[in-house]
């Protein structure tokens, strides 16, 4: 039995013994995406289009096998008289599902996973975490002209690169939203796309480099509630206000001619709080849209931003647990390369919502606080033993996925050993090291 119509009659089948559907990713999210995108999924195909939603996960859950060896793996394809698929048979029936299909698919299922995980607060709002990440392409002329190369003086990369932007629930590790493009596309532009997603009551950590007037007032007036936080860079002018303390001051900050241009619904001027706090002997400067002095102690809001490396955390899952290290993307083509991305999100939001319930079956443990690296190889192993189990033994075989929950809890974070520091740029010719040099320390 396909692991996809395994998971279809649990849900449809067994309520009273699966009683949570979120469990796993519903067979009606996949329809409804195909319908809505006019992508036909007869069954009579070798390799029907919901199951090969399937195979796109599966391209980033087994990382390590050619596609059509886990297409075998998941049991995907249907009975016929000959069970080989082509290599050729797969490229064109990812070019029929093609990318929207997927995309669509993880927008639905990460909405639904979302608002089922019951994330935790701060002062009532959801925290999320905005951040870049680079992927890397296969070399060929389609996919320079799409998404091209980064350079330098010197030299220029040898692959072709994609930019991408993702909204993530910092907790979890869920990701609500994502923007990719060309990397020659900016950061700050990408995160732009996401406030179409944003949810209410949340507070977004951004990093200083997206300190841009027109995004934080865009982010703060697409929902309620929707509050930002950033370090305050360098020599930015601003007005002060008011003072509620030695480290907490309301300011004003000044657009520029050039953001009012590209944003006509830009104020003049935009209040901020800014607070300061020494830490480790350095002194940060934090700014952010909570002007609630009461309802947003500042002794608390300083602290937050150490949570915003999470998200750099769940990149490196992804890129170093989920894709083995493995970092030149698979597909060779274009549209193929956004519906492999969309896939890995999707994988990603798969793995992470199931450590969200392993999360619940213990006391007082975030799922954050969960061993990805294991967590992860333990349910992927659950995933491709489900095929020979009976549909009706799917939900007791799911939940037991969760009973093993403790062994993977982590028993607390490192603390840097170094701190960060700049590495030098490269330098075109090299430099030789003089013996006489050391006076000159």
């Amino acid at each position: 039995m396909e692991l996809s119509e395994a998971l279809a009659r649990t849900s449809i089948n067994r309520l009273t013994e699966f009683a949570s559907l979120s469990d796993v990713l519903e067979p009606d999210i996949i329809q409804s995406c195909l319908a809505s995108n006019g992508v036909a999924t007869l069954r009579k195909r070798k390799l029907p289009m919901d199951a090969m939603i399937w195979a796109v996960i599966g391209m980033s859950l087994f990382r390590t096998e050619s596609v059509r060896q886990l297409i075998n793996k998941l049991d995907i394809v249907l009975p016929q008289d000959v069970d080989y698929v082509a290599r050729s048979a797969v490229t064109q029936a990812r070019k029929k599902l093609g990318s929207a299909v997927v995309r669509d698919v993880f927008h639905l299922s990460a909405k639904t996973w979302h608002e089922r995980a019951e994330h935790p607060h701060w002062c009532g709002l959801n925290l999320f975490g905005v951040d870049g990440v680079v992927w890397r392409t296969p070399d060929s002329q389609e996919n320079s002209d799409e998404f091209a190369r980064t350079a330098n003086k010197a030299s220029e990369a040898g692959y072709p690169q994609v930019r991408m932007v993702c909204l993530m629930e910092l907790s979890s590790h869920l990701i609500l939203d994502s923007a990719f493009d060309s990397v020659c596309e900016s950061e700050m532009n990408l995160a732009a796309e996401l406030t179409t997603r944003l949810p209410d009551n949340s507070l977004t950590l951004f990093d200083k480099d997206f300190y841009s007037l027109g995004l934080l007032h865009d982010w703060q007036q697409k929902g309620t509630n929707t509050h930002w936080l950033l370090p305050l860079k360098k020599n930015v002018q601003y007005e002060e206000i008011k003072s509620l303390g030695r480290h907490d001051k309301f300011i004003r900050l000044t657009t520029t001619p050039q953001a009012r241009k590209k944003r006509p619904e830009l104020p003049l001027t935009l209040e901020a709080r800014l607070l300061t706090k020494q830490i480790k002997g350095k002194e940060v400067r934090i700014l952010t849209s909570m002007l609630d002095p009461m309802a947003y102690p500042a002794a608390e809001i300083v602290d937050l931003y150490g949570h915003r490396w999470e998200i750099e955390m769940g990149y490196r899952e992804m890129k170093q647990h989920l894709l083995a290290s493995r970092f030149t993307l698979r597909s060779n083509l274009p549209e193929l390369i956004r519906q492999e991305l969309w896939g890995v999100l999707l994988a990603y939001n798969l793995i992470r919502y199931k450590m969200v319930l392993m999360a619940k079956s213990l006391k007082s443990v975030f799922p954050n606080q969960l061993s990805f690296r294991d967590a992860s190889s333990h349910i992927i192993h659950k995933l491709t033993l489900m095929p020979i189990y009976a549909p009706g033994n799917v939900p007791g075989f799911i939940l037991e996925i969760e009973k093993n929950a403790s062994q993977f809890k982590l028993e607390g974070k490192r603390e840097r050993s170094y701190p960060r520091t700049l590495k030098e740029s490269k330098n075109s010719y090299p430099v030789a090291k003089s013996k006489n040099a050391a006076h000159l320390k």
